[in-house]
């Protein structure tokens, strides 16, 4: 059992959706955008819109729902895991990936977290960004922003640049509420046939990583306003 040590008492985050945008709530009902509308709202299309030509409309929203789906499940699966409570069962063949996939990040990620701070944590920095990470806490003797991620198959580093600013995101606002100095992130990451991906981000990059993130919000609320 990883210990979960609570040393900040994060609460729970309002989320809510307008016009295809998801968007949190601050405690006086101010709408601050999410990380991930950032985001999508600012990521090259190039390559999605070319895949979604490729092979149709229909099929990419439907692999698009199914991994949305699978990614839930296993998040329930590591959640329930961490919080050492019964995990989901069913014998479909998507449980049954989950819950597969789920044991490859308990096995080659998890083992290497030393403290869980909290899970499925909301962060706000100030009204420009808010979002929720999987996982706050320890890894590897360093506090560390880090999140749960599945693929239909493996990636290489530049593919998951996303990925890197996503966590970027929540940790300026993690060290902004709480005054912390968490400079580490780290994506734990299942292929469909099982194959584990472990991507590290920020450390000595951290500042540079900072400054990426900040120039795709200052695109977003160019383009972009409520």
């Amino acid at each position: 059992m990883i210990p979960i040590t609570a040393p900040y008492n994060y609460g729970t985050g309002k989320r809510a959706e307008e016009g295809g945008q998801r968007f949190y709530l601050t405690e006086n009902n101010a709408k601050v955008a999410s990380v991930t509308t950032i985001l999508s709202k600012t990521k090259d299309m190039t390559h999605l819109l070319a895949w979604k030509k490729r092979i149709g409309e229909e099929a990419a929203n439907q692999i698009t729902q199914e991994s949305t789906g699978l990614g839930t499940m296993m998040h329930t699966h590591l959640e329930n895991h961490i919080k050492g409570v019964e995990r989901p069962g069913g014998t479909n063949t998507g449980r049954i990936m989950a819950r597969n996939m789920a044991d490859v990040i308990i096995r080659e990620g998890l083992c290497n977290v030393d403290e869980v701070w909290g899970i499925e944590v909301p962060l706000i920095y100030d009204t420009l960004w808010a979002g929720t990470t999987d996982l706050v806490g320890v890894h590897k003797g360093e506090p560390a922003i880090m999140d749960f991620k599945t693929t239909i198959r493996p990636k290489t580093k530049d593919r998951v640049d996303d990925y890197r600013l996503q966590l970027v995101a929540y940790a300026s606002a993690h060290n902004l509420t709480f005054g912390t100095d968490i400079r580490k992130l780290v994506v734990f990451m299942v292929s469909r046939d099982l194959q584990y991906q472990e991507f590290t981000f920020g450390l000595e990059n951290f500042d540079q990583d900072v400054a990426d993130w900040v120039a795709r919000v200052e695109k977003y609320y160019y383009n972009h306003v409520f």
